[in-house]
């Protein structure tokens, strides 16, 4: 089951900020990913190629990870922090996201991303956003 749970962040444009700010809190290693640095920028106004599309904050065994409100519109307090699953397989990603799309909200449906994780998201009844993915390279 599950490998892990970590808190991913959204912010208002100021991901880098306070990324910075947790480097500087708790240490570890940050890797920051712009918008115009993504294989994905060509799906964003080039008004938006200096926002950061994620951020990770390796301390240790936790990690923080971020990004900017990359989908636009408001960013109401509860929408701004999203659990992120790390799953043992596909098939367990594909599970929880029916699961939890069950009377919720599925968001982003379940496929292989640019950055190699297969990975979907959604919003579960009780409205709490969630991240599955599973990591081939990280096994």
């Amino acid at each position: 089951m599950m490998k892990r749970l970590d808190a991913y962040l959204f912010f208002d444009g100021n991901c880098r900020e306070a990324m910075n700010f947790y480097k500087d809190t708790f240490g570890g290693e940050l890797n920051l990913m712009t918008i115009g640095e993504s294989p994905a920028k060509n799906q964003f106004p080039e008004s938006m190629v200096d926002t950061v599309l994620h951020a990770g904050l390796i301390i240790g065994d936790f990690t923080i990870m971020a990004s900017d409100n990359c989908m636009g519109g408001d960013l109401p307090k509860g929408k701004d922090v999203s659990l992120h699953l790390s799953c043992e397989s596909t098939e367990e990603v594909d599970l929880l996201f029916d699961k939890l799309s069950a009377g919720g909200q599925p968001l982003m449906p379940p496929k292989e991303e640019f950055w190699g994780d297969y990975f979907c998201s959604v919003t579960d009844k009780y409205g709490f956003n969630w991240m599955l993915s599973f990591s081939a390279q990280r096994q």
